[in-house]
């Protein structure tokens, strides 16, 4: 069966894969658009059609940023949200809720708090990363093993607080604290256009770099590439698109996992050409395909952050019990 597989695999060209992708994620699109659509048309597009942006700007910021952290780190099973820039944002909002109130908090201008979030998340990861590229050399893996210590210590925090707050101020938290693709707000909109796309021309500058540094710190010295600035160029590229992505919808944690090595399987080859593509459009046939489901057939009895949290974890559990097998 596995023969069969590989042979199968062998006769579909990578190309033709994310041209399929291509092709799927358009079709949700349209579906997403058209289905179900009443009255005015005038009003469903802009309506529908911000959705479908918000929805392409996460998939794109949380597919990329899980390619290129797995690229620098050579490891397959950590997401740039094991860092701990959920729990930042899970204790961003609770430290606010707990001190100033629920309703104070709801009426604080969503530009500002926007703009706060993704600062302190990206101010967040600097530190991180000035603790990996000063004194003396540090490895990388230390770096995530801290991430995921400090990450640790503000969900514990954020769990405190939510266990002593008010049970009202805590029901008008909770809502906060999941990944929501239902109310967009047309101005961060456009303030996550332009930064994911400024993000995407500097990542563009140095693409060429990306399968370099997927054959180790010593090889990628050796083939001439200056390994700690690109290093660390792709972390900070990593920490805005995560931090945009967050800030815009909510935390999703285990996301990034299942697009990511659902497109390494499906293009059979770790070249980024391919890989990120896929990726790409894996996350977005994801959102919007399973949005227009939850919409159209459920009427949004569940939320599309907790099946893909669910999926996710999936991934991640049958990964680590591979790995462990091997």
């Amino acid at each position: 069966m596995a023969d069969v597989i590989m042979m199968a695999r062998r006769r579909v060209q990578p190309w033709q894969i994310i041209a399929g992708l291509a092709a799927l994620a358009l079709v949700c699109i349209v579906l997403f658009m058209t289905v179900g659509a009443r009255g005015s048309w005038s009003f469903i597009i802009p309506f529908r059609g911000t959705k479908v942006l918000q929805m392409i700007l996460v998939g794109y910021a949380i597919a990329v940023s899980t390619v290129l952290f797995q690229t620098v780190t050579h490891n397959r099973i950590l997401t740039p949200s094991i860092m701990g820039f959920d729990a930042m944002f899970v204790l961003i909002q609770t430290t606010l809720v707990f001190f100033v109130g629920g309703l104070a908090t709801a009426m604080i201008d969503p530009m500002l708090m926007f703009l706060f979030e993704m600062l302190a998340m990206v101010a967040f990861a600097l530190l991180l990363f000035r603790w990996l590229f000063t004194g003396q050399q540090r490895s990388l893996h230390l770096l995530v093993l801290v991430g995921i210590i400090i990450g640790t210590f503000f969900r514990s925090f954020s769990n405190f607080m939510q266990r002593i707050i008010d049970p009202n101020e805590f029901a008008v938290l909770q809502d906060s604290l999941f990944a929501s693709f239902n109310s967009v707000n047309t101005d961060l909109l456009l303030v996550s256009t332009i930064i994911i796309a400024a993000v995407s021309v500097v990542a563009w500058r140095i693409n060429h770099t990306f399968d370099v540094l997927t054959l180790g710190r010593d090889n990628a010295i050796n083939l001439g590439i200056d390994y700690r600035r690109t290093v660390s160029i792709i972390l900070f590229l990593v920490a805005v698109l995560v931090s945009v992505s967050t800030a815009l919808v909510g935390p999703v944690t285990f996301f990034g996992l299942l697009v990511a090595n659902l497109a390494y399987v499906l293009v059979g080859t770790a070249k980024h050409r391919y890989v990120l593509p896929a990726a790409i459009l894996l996350a977005v046939i994801a959102l919007i395909g399973g949005q227009m489901v939850l919409e159209r057939l459920f009427s949004f009895n569940t939320a599309l952050s907790i099946i893909i949290e669910f999926l996710g974890g999936l991934v991640f559990i049958i990964l680590i019990l591979r790995g462990a097998a091997r």
